[in-house]
């Protein structure tokens, strides 16, 4: 069996495979403004009176879902899985009426430019492979930013062999570098200015000594 990947750890490696590569093969984290924002969002998204009931629908937060076959092997949680009363839809834990499933992912701001960012898609799309497998069904899916208080379909069914084909190389990419311990290098373009893990992915030298004189330092076993 292949090893298990986090759903959430797909976003993070399309953002920045060497922001990720710190955190899941060099066990580092750090958190900045944006991270909090985004982490308040999630937790008022999850909180219990988030969960309910009305006349043909049902809608839960924090809901566990999976995918072991072969090709994926993935797990994680939903923000929020919303499910309605269809005559085409899937029975749920046994239930005689039948319901359509929807997924919102919850994300702090909107993209400046398009509808969404990729990351975000990629990261939904696992989302839906996990979902689908694990409910029987065909989902639809949505992220909400909070900033704009939009909710924004994500369409995957003209293009799902292509994603679909994406996913699974990423999914390659990550267990080959989780397998060999690598941790990628920063590519070439990447933005830093707002990521949380800047000072350990970059940290600022000694306003006192040049860099050269920190490597002899290093080499000496000084630091």
């Amino acid at each position: 069996m292949r090893e298990e990947i986090a759903i959430r750890a797909i976003q993070h490696y399309m953002y920045c495979p060497h922001r990720w590569g710190l955190m899941e093969i060099g066990q580092m984290w750090a958190e900045n403004v944006y991270v909090t924002k985004a982490n308040i969002i999630h937790k008022r998204v999850h909180e219990p009176e988030h969960r309910y009931s009305s006349r043909g629908s049902k809608v839960f937060t924090s809901v566990p879902v999976y995918n072991d076959l072969e090709k994926y092997n993935l797990y994680g949680v939903t923000d929020c899985l919303e499910f309605f009363e269809d005559k085409k839809g899937v029975p749920i834990n046994g239930s005689e009426k039948l319901y359509r499933v929807d997924i919102v992912e919850y994300k702090p701001t909107a993209p400046k430019n398009g509808l969404h960012r990729e990351e975000d898609v990629m990261q939904v799309f696992a989302q839906k492979i996990c979902v689908d497998y694990t409910f029987n069904c065909k989902s639809d899916a949505f992220i909400y930013y909070a900033d704009t208080k939009k909710r924004i379909p994500v369409l995957f069914e003209d293009l799902y062999e292509s994603y679909d084909e994406k996913l699974q190389g990423l999914l390659a990419e990550m267990r080959e570098k989780i397998s060999k311990g690598v941790i990628p290098t920063i590519r070439k373009g990447q933005k830093c200015s707002g990521c949380s893990m800047k000072d350990l992915c970059m940290p600022k030298l000694s306003a006192k000594k040049s860099i050269f004189e920190e490597i002899r330092e290093i080499e000496k076993g000084k630091v």
